[in-house]
């Protein structure tokens, strides 16, 4: 700085890199890949002790006698607990309805359900003891399926329910129903000169994230407890916990620790109270971690569902109407079932223009394992129904089913089922030709100078064929999903920006309470600090409840709103920074003056690029800080009766074709290639954008060939409860995936994004069973597709009450903890 003090030795300003819109690696991304990074099950504290659940052998029984005077005799015992054991009379919990009990009382409502926490000093120890606790159970009937549910005298899942949504149901054992209502489906069917109807079951898919439940809770010496967790959102955890414990909220204080993937299942608790509980009543620290087997029990899987459809079309291949009617199985508590309700409801009839519909969703309470969020949240199941639908009325038609889609396709102004106006680009049909027009993958690419590749082939490395039998299929699809929080929910996201100077340069910390779980948000949110204030270096603090609520990291909204709430205050940083720089340097240049100063480089700079001072210097000694929440516009709830209603902020589109080989002798399928083509708004991290879409592509691959929580109709207990026997894709099963990103800007939405993890997960099922139904010419209404619904054997070794074209899955069930003893046949 000059002696008068006025900047000295300025030069033009370079701009800043790592910002919006480039490909900035992620900061955690070699630690990852290394196995260094440290992820809640990798905590450690010294004198630690270890926690253990004892759950339920089935699925539904009063509980006759607790007896854990076994268990606290044994050596390096140091507490268990029960119901009764409950520090105060908050015992339940809940997103949205709090029915679930934080150990069970009175009787259990599904397989695995807690009875009873230990704590020990080895894990092994606390094992053994929750094993020696005796209870007795007298079994009572199962609620398993809609039939059972609402039968005439029905067993009720929940005896005496006063949740909000327990006035606007038909039957106590419905969780929630939302129809939707506009025009007049039965007159438009009238008009129709193609009406195909079609029943569809979609399975119970897991998230199967890979680092399974954990987290360690300190006592603190002034009465509260420290909580380091892998956790989808703080704030709603610690709004359950705080009650429980009999704690202010101040005194639970919660750390995001290291997560290992979520896609909706780290949303409900886990071990979050038990963690506590035991914590608080020993006076020393407690870890648990749950192992793979206990994973399967302890978070909530995606909604099976079951789903009735009707379309009609006119000869020129216009929709006349749409009726459906959708029913999830929500188990035995709520969980995020109202909300997948709407979801289901709103989004039943897909990215088309539609006037005539007559729509009923609902969400069951039963004896099988609780459902709640999972990536695509209730319009993965519709779109897999409405797709097959789509086919099938192009097929009456005698019409393509891509030109088909475009005929119909929705744009920026339809108005959604709910009567809502799509206020944005709804690119439905340029997806679709961008994704057609993609280059074919080859055919018989097996094939070589020496002799069948069997890699490429159905069957892979077994060699079950040489390509005798193998027929390829093509299949499209399309699907809508909302982004954000819908229905009147106040989504909102806070953000404390800082900037300083440290050590003679200028540096921003963020912090904010949202949940990385591998989505990337911690890389964007450095990108957007760069972008606005034109500082390089970021520094992204641990997210913990010291700071306000970000909300869930789910609904494809944390860059939206958390990226929102961040921009918003760095642009208020900047305000008051460049006051600041006014006050100091006003006097020195009359660019100082006008309004349109940015800051960049590490400077301040006019809108022409000439530099004006460096922020260190406007800085100096003064830190300027701000922490902000930010909204993004209001919606409203759906009208009960009529489901009109402007319920949703944003919708997101993508498109995908699949191409498939199926060996139909022995129904095996290989999928070669899940090309993709999604608007994303702007992509504000075009590497981490195409991950998102590859990484949902994938998902929606494991539900149409493979996923599947077997529960069996007669116990309701889980049947293949491990990595064993619930079968993933594995990079093997993983065929190209082209993706075409397009980027029409929503004007609503910070930077005009569009949030973009979900979307993709909706269309790559349908697309899949599109293409596998053309490669074998069957109807094909159920998922996953497994080898015996392709050959013709489903249902020779069928339960009685299996569903139909479903195989029983004849894994022995074994009490949570033990490990699986069986393995099953990779179908792909």
């Amino acid at each position: 700085m000059a002696a008068n003090g006025a900047p000295a030795g300025l030069t033009q300003g370079s701009g800043t890199k790592g910002g919006i819109g480039e490909s900035t690696l992620r900061p955690d991304g070699v630690l990852k890949v290394t196995g260094e990074f440290a992820y809640a099950s990798d905590m450690w504290h010294e004198d630690m002790l270890w926690g253990q659940i004892l759950r339920s052998t089935v699925a539904h029984a009063e509980i006759v006698s607790v007896d854990t005077g076994e268990a606290l005799a044994t050596p390096g015992v140091y507490a268990v607990m029960t119901y009764d054991d409950l520090p105060t009379d908050v015992r339940h919990y809940g997103l949205e309805i709090r029915d679930t009990p934080v150990l069970a009382h009175g009787k259990v409502r599904h397989h695995g359900e807690p009875v009873a926490i230990v704590a020990a000093d080895h894990p092994e120890t606390a094992r053994r003891a929750a094993a020696k606790i005796k209870v007795e159970y007298r079994e009572l009937p199962l609620v398993t399926d809609e039939a059972s549910a609402t039968a005439p005298g029905a067993v009720l899942v929940h005896e005496h329910r006063t949740d909000h949504h327990s006035g606007h149901v038909p039957h106590p054992n419905i969780v929630h129903r939302q129809p939707i209502v506009r025009g007049d489906a039965a007159a438009a069917a009238a008009r129709a000169d193609v009406i195909v109807t079609g029943d569809y079951h979609f399975g119970m898919q897991d998230q199967a994230f890979l680092g399974p439940e954990s987290g360690l809770a300190v006592p603190g010496e002034d009465g509260g407890v420290d909580l380091y967790i892998a956790t989808q959102w703080l704030h709603s955890d610690l709004r359950q916990i705080a009650p429980v414990l009999g704690l202010p909220e101040d005194k639970v204080r919660m750390t995001l620790s290291g997560v290992g993937g979520a896609f909706g299942g780290r949303e409900d608790l886990s071990m979050q109270i038990h963690a506590c509980l035991l914590a608080l009543r020993t006076g020393k620290p407690v870890k648990m971690v749950y192992n793979r087997f206990e994973s399967f029990f302890g978070h909530v899987h995606r909604h099976p569902a079951r789903l009735h459809y009707e379309h009609g079309a006119t000869r020129d291949g216009r929709l006349t109407h749409v009726r459906c009617r959708i029913v999830l199985d929500g188990g035995a508590y709520a969980s995020a079932s109202p909300a997948v309700v709407g979801n289901a409801a709103s989004l039943s009839v897909g990215p088309y223009v539609v006037d005539d519909v007559d729509i009923e969703a609902l969400a069951l309470y039963s004896n099988n394992p609780p459902c709640g969020a999972m990536r695509g949240f209730g319009a993965v199941q519709a779109c897999f129904a409405y797709e097959a639908q789509m086919d099938k009325v192009a097929a009456g038609l005698g019409l393509d089913p891509v030109e088909f889609r475009r005929i119909n396709a929705m744009e920026q102004g339809t108005l959604m089922p709910t009567g809502q106006p799509v206020d944005s680009p709804a690119p439905v049909a340029e997806l679709l030709r961008r994704v057609k027009a993609m280059p074919m993958p080859p055919e018989r690419q097996w094939e070589s100078s020496e002799g069948a590749d069997v890699r490429q082939l159905p069957g892979g490395l077994s060699n079950t064929t040489h390509g005798e039998g193998v027929v390829r299929g093509v299949g499209y699809a399309v699907g809508i999903k909302n982004v954000g929080f819908s229905e009147g929910f106040d989504d909102y996201s806070t953000a404390r920006v800082r900037l300083e100077a440290v050590g003679g340069r200028p540096v921003v910390t963020v912090h904010t309470a949202m949940a990385e779980v591998g989505q990337g948000g911690v890389t964007v949110h450095a990108q957007i600090a760069r972008t606005e204030l034109g500082v390089t270096q970021v520094t992204i603090r641990p997210a913990d409840t010291r700071v306000g609520s970000a909300g869930s990291t789910s609904a494809s909204r944390q860059t939206y709103v958390t990226g929102g709430a961040i921009k918003h205050a760095c642009e208020l940083v900047r305000e008051r920074v460049l006051e600041l720089g006014r006050r100091r340097f006003g006097s020195y240049h009359p660019a100082w003056a006008t309004a349109g100063l940015l800051l960049e480089g590490g400077k301040v700079v006019t809108d022409g690029g000439e530099v004006l001072a460096d922020l260190v210097d406007v800085l100096e000694d003064e830190a300027v800080e701000v922490e902000e929440e930010w909204r993004h516009r209001p919606t409203e709830p759906f009208d009960p009766r009529t489901g009109q209603g402007d319920g949703h902020v944003q919708y997101s589109f993508a498109a995908h074709r699949a191409v498939v080989e199926v060996d139909t002798e022995l129904g095996l399928v290989k999928v070669i290639e899940l090309a993709c083509a999604q608007d994303v708004g702007k992509a504000l991290n075009p590497l981490s954008v195409v991950g998102q879409i590859q990484g949902g592509t994938v998902q929606g691959l494991g539900i149409a060939v493979m996923e599947e929580i077997v529960v069996d109709p007669v116990t309701a207990k889980v049947q293949n409860p491990s990595f064993t026997d619930y079968l993933l894709p594995t990079i093997l099963d993983t065929p190209a995936l082209p993706v075409d990103v397009l980027e029409l800007a929503d004007d609503h939405a910070p930077y005009g994004l569009r949030g973009v993890g979900e979307a993709p997960t909706l269309s790559s099922t349908p697309a899949v069973l599109a293409a596998i139904r053309d490669a074998t010419g069957l109807a094909l209404d159920r998922t996953p597709v497994r080898p015996e619904h392709l050959t013709g054997t489903a249902g020779s070794d069928r339960h009685p009450q299996d569903p139909p074209g479903g195989a029983r899955n004849v894994t022995p069930s074994a009490p949570p903890g033990a490990p699986a003893k069986s393995r099953s046949a990779r179908g792909t």
